[in-house]
């Protein structure tokens, strides 16, 4: 029993004012001493409310430790002597007599209502009551009494009650799945068995009722369909199942206090849990359905797999039956993973055989799409998706690696990237390999391909001016193919690097490189940088310009365009840059790169001085200053010429001595400018005046120097009158000699070839070239006769009286821009030779440093040391090698070993 002290709760603002109003009511004349009411009333009040003649306990007695007791300090009211009539206390109007009281311990009447007569309060909020105190008076033993009259009904008899009932509403609940019983009622009745201890006997009616629905109610329709299709037999154990699960929504509803009261507390499974063990004991363990309803299942999705209509919300309705059931993974999945791989394996045999490898590819990115659709659609377990991924993946792509990378067929499809510009193909492929991280196994096939269409653009003799804008075609497509197909793949970037170093450094003793070992590929790549210097943007091939297409730029935006040609110009250096790199015998480029630039440097042909500058500054940073430094005199030597031509000119005028005509002279130092053959020309006289003039000048000023004139690289500016208008026609000094010929003749006057070659004492060849471009080009300011393409000794010459054209100032010098074959024949044998006394050069320089070396380590050595100038052959070097040996320089000891002689 709770035992407490006899104190009350303290009042609040409102109590107290309304105690006070009751207090001048209610006071009595004699001083009747009133008491505090309190709000509520715990069990203690009411105790102290029936004994009136009991007080609280004195201050030395409620503080045994012997402190002083606390002083009253609440206000005094005085009494008043007033005594309303016919007036009750309130302790008396709400006084009710105990039924039984003992000694020392009174018995409380929870019944009795609370005394609500006010009473003095202390300053600490404590009720107070004035009476004899006892000093040991201490806690009151309390005893509470349960008033009702307990049940006379046996608790069996109100169990087999209570079932009844619950027995009843489970039948309608089984049949109708309706109940027309109040659940509250039948909840109540389950309660109360529970607390009666019966919970034990009620789950064990229940769960029989239940298993005889399953087993009988549900299974029979079942079973009366077993020989239909598997389909047929899933879709009935589904609808048996969302029917259970509905009935037990009520059941649980029914049992829910037992459930979560009993049953959370014993071994027994809980209602849910018994329902699905109920049905998977029963229905789905059943011998004869089990293999159906698995079937079933497998069968939905092979007539998926079919291009047949899948019934989704069967399927995920019964992969969601199998989670509930806790079957899937035990059950269901690994009968579908089997006939999956049997179905993937025959579907990659079937397809393999049948379909060309871009079609496969194709057909396996969309095998894997819709196998993960449906995964991700149906709800299937995420384990399912990376068990069915891992065995596409091996069946897919592991066990036929050797046919996704065979190198005839990734050939096909890189050919195809060329002839239609798709990459689509290829990036499947990649992607489909790289599932397996096997994506650099296209490496050997890659570079495979490379190199055979490089060589058979590098070696193609009859597309050799288009070389270098099919490399770069070729490039930028791979280059393509690589960042956004092969997403940058490392391994792949180095095999596509080494292929195009391979192809482009391939020796080949061909008639278009006379029969060397020089590299055409140098050759050409200097004859591209030379088109792209001379005519900027418009050298550029539409498929290689950055719009790739060319388009005309409005008047208006001049600037603009001017711009964008120089970006653009600047850009396809740089692509040229790249496929310079890899080309090791640098000394072909050199050769015909300098050739070049001194035909422009000499004839004003730079379309840009700023790109010139800027491709010397990229010469300089790739191959170092050495490379460069005869190219950079030459740049200076067209400066120092151009104010030696100043000072010259400015003396003439000082001297009021102008000549006819206006010369213009550039000095060029031999070291650092090509060789140039001597031609014999027979110079007009007031050229040769104005020539003997200057070399006078320069000899003045420069003794000691000698000037050697190469007149095969002048050209000239000359008036000319046609019966269709004048015209100033820019010609070679050669073609200047030739037109002054036809001075001072008639229209029909004729000059034959034989006249023409003596009166110009130059060689046939060169006769033959500069007539054929006067009379057999495009621009003809002379006629010959007969008409033809060829220069034959009987042919005759005349002024073309017919000649015209838009511009006033016309070009017909564009022969002296050409190189002749014998120009590059002499180029390449001149590369040759230089190659041969570098090697020759670094055979001396190993052999004075190890002084006896074996012959497998001089080749060796050779090598390494010539490679920058490009790869040299072993048989050029055992030759190089004999002549050392001609020549004294080492000789042959035992053992296939040389010595150095000092």
């Amino acid at each position: 029993m709770p035992h407490s002290s006899k104190r009350s709760q303290p009042p609040s603002e409102s109590d107290r004012s309304t105690s006070n109003r009751k207090k001048r009511k209610l006071q009595q004349a004699a001083g009747h001493t009133s008491t505090n009411i309190s709000r509520q009333q715990s069990i203690p009040d009411s105790f102290t409310s029936q004994q009136k003649a009991s007080s609280f306990k004195d201050d030395a007695d409620r503080h045994p430790i012997g402190k002083k007791p606390r002083p009253d300090l609440s206000p005094s009211t005085p009494p008043k002597t007033q005594t309303p009539s016919k007036t009750m206390a309130t302790a008396d109007m709400y006084h009710f007599p105990q039924k039984r009281a003992s000694q020392g311990a009174a018995c409380v009447d929870l019944t009795a209502s609370p005394d609500s007569s006010p009473k003095p309060r202390r300053p600490n909020g404590f009720h107070v009551s004035k009476g004899p105190s006892s000093s040991h008076s201490g806690a009151k033993k309390l005893t509470v009494k349960n008033l009702r009259s307990p049940s006379k009904a046996s608790p069996t008899d109100y169990l087999e009650q209570v079932w009844t009932k619950l027995d009843a509403a489970l039948d309608l609940t089984f049949r109708e799945g309706k109940v027309t019983f109040p659940l509250e009622e039948l909840y109540r009745g389950v309660e109360n068995v529970c607390r009666q201890g019966f919970a034990h006997t009620l789950h064990s009616r229940l769960k029989v009722k239940c298993k005889a629905n399953v087993a009988e109610t549900l299974k029979a329709p079942i079973h009366g369909g077993i020989g239909e299709k598997n389909v047929d037999v899933l879709r009935a154990v589904i609808a048996a199942w969302v029917q259970w699960k509905t009935q037990m929504i009520t059941v649980q509803s029914m049992f829910y206090y037992m459930d979560r009261s009993y049953l959370l507390q014993s071994p027994e499974p809980s209602l849910r849990e018994m329902a699905i063990a109920l049905f998977r004991n029963n229905i789905f363990d059943d011998t004869i359905l089990k293999p159906k309803i698995i079937a079933g299942a497998c069968d939905l999705i092979a007539a998926d797999r079919h291009q047949e209509p899948l019934d989704n919300s069967i399927f995920r309705q019964a992969i969601n039956m199998f989670h509930e059931l806790t079957v899937y993974s035990n059950s269901f999945e690994p009968q579908m993973l089997e006939l999956s791989q049997s179905y993937i394996l025959q579907w990659s045999n079937q397809a393999c055989d049948t379909m060309e490898l871009a079609t496969y590819v194709q057909a396996c990115v969309q095998f894997v799409d819709r196998e993960m659709t449906r995964c991700e659609l149906c709800g299937l377990d995420t384990t399912t998706r990376k068990s069915l991924l891992v065995m596409l993946e091996d069946l897919l792509v592991e066990k036929r690696l050797s046919r996704l990378v065979l190198r005839q067929d990734v050939g096909q499809l890189l050919t195809r990237l060329l002839r239609d510009h798709n990459t689509e193909s290829l990036e499947q492929l990649y992607s489909l390999l790289q599932r397996r991280r096997f994506g650099s196994k296209l490496r050997p096939a890659f570079e495979s391909w490379i190199n055979s269409t490089g060589e058979s653009i590098v070696f193609d003799e009859a597309q050799q001016d288009q070389m270098i804008p099919n490399l770069l075609a070729l490039k930028k497509q791979l280059d393509q193919l690589w960042r956004f197909a092969f997403q940058k793949d490392e391994e792949l970037g180095h095999g596509l690097r080494e292929a195009f170093e391979t192809f482009m450094n391939k020796q080949k003793k061909t008639s278009a490189t006379w029969n060397t070992d020089n590299s055409k590929p140098g050759e050409m790549i200097a004859k591209y940088v030379d088109e792209l210097l001379r005519r900027g943007a418009k050298a550029i091939p539409a498929h290689l310009s950055a719009g790739g297409t060319k388009t005309n730029v409005a008047e208006e935006d001049d600037d603009d365009g001017a711009i964008d040609e120089d970006s653009e110009v600047n850009e396809q250096l740089d692509q040229v840059l790249d496929l310079f790199r890899f080309v090791h015998g640098k000394a072909v480029f050199e050769a015909f790169y300098k050739k070049d630039l001194a035909r422009r440097l000499l004839m004003g042909r730079s379309a840009s001085a700023d790109a010139e500058r800027s491709m010397l500054q990229r010469l300089k940073t790739e191959c170092g200053a050495g490379f460069t430094q005869n190219l950079e005199q030459m740049f200076k030597d067209v400066e120092l010429a151009r104010e030696e031509m100043n000072s010259y000119k400015s003396i003439l005028d000082e001297r009021d001595a102008r000549p006819s005509l206006d010369l213009n002279v550039n000095i060029l130092s031999a070291s650092a400018w090509p060789t140039y053959p001597d031609i014999p020309v027979i110079i007009p006289m007031d050229v040769s005046t104005a020539i003997e003039s200057f070399t006078r000048h320069y000899k003045s000023k420069h003794g000691g120097r000698k000037l050697d004139w190469k007149h095969a690289l002048a050209h000239c500016q000359i008036k000319a009158s046609f019966a269709k208008g004048n015209k100033e026609l820019v010609v070679s000094s050669f073609q200047a000699v030739v037109l002054l010929l036809f001075n001072h003749l008639g229209p029909d006057e004729h000059l034959s070839y034989e006249h023409i070659k003596t009166a110009t004492g130059l060689t046939e060849n060169e006769v033959k070239r500069t007539l054929q471009s006067l009379a057999c080009a495009k621009l003809r300011p002379l006629t010959k006769h007969p008409k033809g393409k060829d220069i034959n000794d009987d042919d005759t010459f005349t002024v073309n009286t017919g000649f015209q054209n838009e511009k006033y100032r016309v070009k017909i010098n564009q022969v002296q821009l050409k190189e002749t074959k014998e120009e590059n024949k002499e180029t390449h044998e001149r590369v040759a030779a230089d190659r041969a006394f570098e090697t020759q050069a670094a055979i001396v320089r190993i052999m004075k440093s190890r002084k006896l070396i074996s012959h497998p380590e001089l080749v060796a050595e050779v090598i390494k040391a010539t490679k920058s100038r490009g790869q040299l052959n072993v048989a050029d070097i055992k030759k190089n090698i004999d002549r050392l040996i001609e020549k004294d320089y080492m000789e042959r000891e035992e053992n296939n070993s040389y010595s150095y002689l000092a």
